[in-house]
């Protein structure tokens, strides 16, 4: 696809910008004891290898690699991250957020002209929007959040999915900061650990205009959870991505373990589950 006449924005720099930023990051982690989780780009990967399925309840625990601590009281700021070369949002090829339809709870159905439907465990997801200087929420904000799909395809741009729009949507955040959202469990690629992109505008008008952003960072989910959806129909080869990554290598979350962006995540694979993190601007 062409890109539009637009400026690339910081996050979209290249891989070369991004290992440099790494550096600086950790470099800079040593001295100040904040957790800044590396910037590096989504390059999935085709599964190939079948699954089984299963159903579990799932509850966090005390390890990073199952939950996060967030708190509504004190609350630090997002790290900042790469939006990948997939964000949609007109800094590397299409522009979703300025369509009609993008504002919406529900993202497992592309809309406009488009049709296809994003099928796997149902996943909710709830972000607070606050403000870290003030612990306050920050009504009114919008989220534009995506992900990929259970084949690890992203939408708009993966072989199979470029004239779908699934798994991409914009909320408003009410009076408590919180925007939700209705999707699917993404997929694990190779070398990557499972995620889900946003960026965070100060306006619903804002994020439509595909305008200024106030914060671009991803959520990173539970090893245990994952574990489980990935035994399930529908994953193939997730399983096996997972099992050759962490936390601690990857390289976005690996600089603190994902600790400030590692959602608290509970329910089975029946029923569905539910994300939640706490995210500061």
């Amino acid at each position: 696809m062409t890109p539009p006449p637009k400026p690339p924005r910081e996050h979209d720099l290249g891989l070369e910008y991004d290992l440099g930023t790494l550096h600086r990051r950790r470099f800079l982690g040593l001295f100040a004891g904040a957790g800044l989780a590396a910037v590096a780009g989504c390059t999935p990967d085709d599964a190939t290898d079948s699954a089984t399925s299963g159903s579990t309840t799932t509850t966090t625990s005390s390890t990073p690699s199952a939950s996060t601590t967030t708190s509504s009281t004190d609350v630090d700021e997002i790290p900042q991250e790469t939006a990948g070369p997939y964000p949609g949002d007109g800094s590397n090829g299409p522009n979703v957020l300025i369509e009609s339809g993008i504002v919406r709870k529900d993202i497992t159905k592309s809309f406009g002209s488009a049709s296809g439907v994003a099928t796997g465990v149902p996943l909710t997801v709830t972000l607070t929007v606050l403000d870290a200087d003030k612990d306050t929420p920050l009504e009114g904000a919008a989220v534009y959040l995506w992900h990929c799909d259970a084949q690890g395809r992203y939408s708009l741009y993966s072989d199979g999915a470029t004239k779908e729009n699934y798994l991409r949507g914009v909320q408003a955040a009410d009076s408590s900061g919180k925007v939700t959202f209705t999707t699917i469990f993404p997929a694990a690629y190779m070398g990557r650990w499972p995620h889900i992109h946003f960026e965070v505008y100060s306006s619903l008008s804002e994020a439509t205009a595909a305008g200024k952003i106030s914060a671009t960072s991803q959520l990173a989910l539970p090893e245990d959870v994952c574990k489980t959806v990935y035994a399930t129909d529908g994953y193939d080869g997730s399983a096996q991505n997972l099992a050759q990554t962490s936390l601690a290598n990857d390289n976005v979350f690996g600089d603190d373990d994902g600790v400030h962006q590692l959602a608290t995540v509970t329910g089975d694979t029946s029923s569905g589950y539910v994300a939640t993190l706490n995210v500061g601007v």
